[in-house]
């Protein structure tokens, strides 16, 4: 797996977070323990600080990146699904962001919110917690989001993410 450091910016990943052979890790990025991420998702820290919480999933071909002035944080038990753009916002606990979806600077998914799939959720947005952010530019539906439908997911990829750690194994 390509992970560097880029001058003094290096990544802290727990040991026990799973990082797919094919993801890449550049700079000031931290990933908490029981996290994952997957074949050819890129976090790149090398304007700020990226951020990933505990038991949090960023799925394939999802790009983080920063900017000088606002890092970019995903909380724990998160689920960032396939091709995901995440740049210099906020996503804290509990939050599913779905396939496709971007969210720019400065915006901020609450606990238990959702950003719909291949929802766009413009700079300086916030999305209440259990609200729906859906659509391109992404509209706010409040009271739409039930617990399950985010620890399922999280859950999910803590199982496959040990399955992988175990079993995956290059054949070519």
């Amino acid at each position: 797996m390509p992970i560097y450091s880029l001058g003094d910016q290096e990544p802290s990943i727990a040991t026990d977070a799973y990082i797919h052979p094919d993801a890449v890790i550049i700079g000031s990025v931290t990933i908490g323990s029981q996290s994952s991420v997957w074949p050819n998702a890129v976090l790149r820290g090398d304007e700020g600080e990226i951020s990933i919480g505990r038991r949090t999933s960023v799925q394939d071909c999802a790009v983080l990146h920063t900017t000088p002035d606002d890092p970019t944080v995903v909380g724990d038990r998160c689920v960032i699904g396939h091709i995901v753009h995440l740049e210099a916002c906020t996503i804290e606990d509990d939050v599913l962001v779905g396939n496709g979806s971007i969210v720019l600077h400065r915006a901020i998914a609450r606990s238990w919110s959702i950003v719909a799939a291949n929802s766009v959720v413009l700079n300086d947005t916030e999305v209440p917690s259990r609200a729906i952010a859906a659509g391109s530019p992404a509209v706010i539906k409040p009271d739409r989001v039930r617990p399950e439908m985010i620890t399922e997911g999280v859950q999910a990829y803590v199982e496959r993410a040990e399955r992988f750690r175990t079993d995956l194994r290059r054949i070519d």
